[in-house]
């Protein structure tokens, strides 16, 4: 039996080193593993966006550079795929299904409502303060994304476990209802997956403004990476290796050699940290130039970006259309 591994992004912003290393080179390292028995799908996870972003035509454009970011990564858009989520509607017809067997208290618990009302507590506001029902009801949609095309395998980082699990637990009640129509997922957790550090050293967030942008202009890169905050030690003196600048080098440094002459450097004292900025931003542009290069170039043909995710979405269409006809004889629909 062909196994289905899926997994999404959202178009909130400019593809950085954070996504890079935590989600874009997992996912393409998982396909070419799976590549002879599994099937993947990649998908950006548009409608998700809504919540954090009201701007159309910044939606627009971070949705073209994802998509150009995963090809010019190497994504083969003929061997995986690859889709915007807003491209198959039978997604948003399955999560509307699926609101009626999921317990608003399972709503309750999600990580992401919980958080809200926590900060809401925090500064004295109402708890449902900012509170809209697209953030209320995101794991249903989720759960749907997932669900749709009989997913086997989700790959998340520890924090992103409940997603999963709430897809089951939907798909579960489900079934339990209307017989076995829905595959329960697993999820399959990176154990080594990095956090990895932003320019102030909190874990690199589009909210904390801390990014360093995959595709950033080569000077500019260079620029941030010098804006990396450490401490005021002196380069003799020795260093805690677990500081931003190292983390950020053994994700994007593929010799070995020079990975462990920054440790040895900063354990043993000898290097600066104005050095090492440099070293960091040297494997920046050696990793990043060709697809860089391809990025540019993509980005300049929206026409084919289009047709990419075209291709995409006819390719799973036919699979959502199948499956939300049996979803739709099950519940009475049809």
């Amino acid at each position: 039996m062909t196994t289905r591994i899926l997994t999404g992004i959202k178009p909130t912003g400019r593809p950085h080193l954070g996504n890079f290393v935590g989600m874009i080179q997992p996912t393409l390292q998982l396909i070419k593993d799976t590549a002879k028995e599994g099937e993947a799908y990649v998908f950006i996870a548009n409608y998700h966006a809504l919540n954090q972003d009201k701007d159309a035509a910044q939606i627009r454009k971070n949705t073209y550079e994802v998509v150009a970011t995963f090809l010019a990564l190497g994504l083969d858009p003929e061997k995986v795929n690859f889709y915007k989520q807003s491209d198959v509607p039978e997604i948003t017809e399955l999560t509307s299904i699926l609101s009626n067997v999921t317990p608003k208290g399972l709503m309750n618990r999600s990580h992401a409502y919980k958080a809200q009302r926590d900060r809401n507590e925090e500064l004295g506001k109402e708890l449902d303060d900012g509170v809209n029902m697209g953030l209320f009801n995101y794991p249903i949609l989720m759960a749907a994304d997932i669900l749709m095309f009989d997913t086997n395998i989700v790959p998340v980082g520890k924090d992103q476990i409940q997603h999963v699990e709430f897809a089951r637990d939907i798909a579960g009640s489900f079934n339990h209802i209307y017989g076995e129509v829905l595959t329960l997922p697993e999820f399959r957790i990176k154990e080594d997956a990095a956090t990895v550090p932003g320019l102030d050293g909190r874990k690199m967030s589009k909210s904390y403004n801390n990014t360093i942008p995959v595709f950033e202009d080569p000077k500019a890169m260079r620029k941030a990476v010098m804006r990396i905050v450490t401490d005021s030690k002196l380069p003799e003196e020795p260093k805690d290796p677990d500081n931003t600048i190292f983390q950020l080098y053994k994700e994007v440094e593929k010799d070995s050699a020079k990975v462990k002459a920054m440790y040895d450097g900063f354990v043993n004292g000898g290097l600066g940290y104005g050095d090492a900025k440099k070293m960091l931003a040297d494997s920046l542009d050696d990793m990043l130039a060709e697809p860089r290069k391809k990025f540019e170039e993509l980005m300049a043909n929206k026409k084919y970006l289009d047709e990419v995710m075209q291709m995409g979405a006819q390719k799973v269409r036919k699979q959502a259309m199948k499956k939300i006809s049996k979803v739709r004889r099950k519940v009475g629909l049809d």
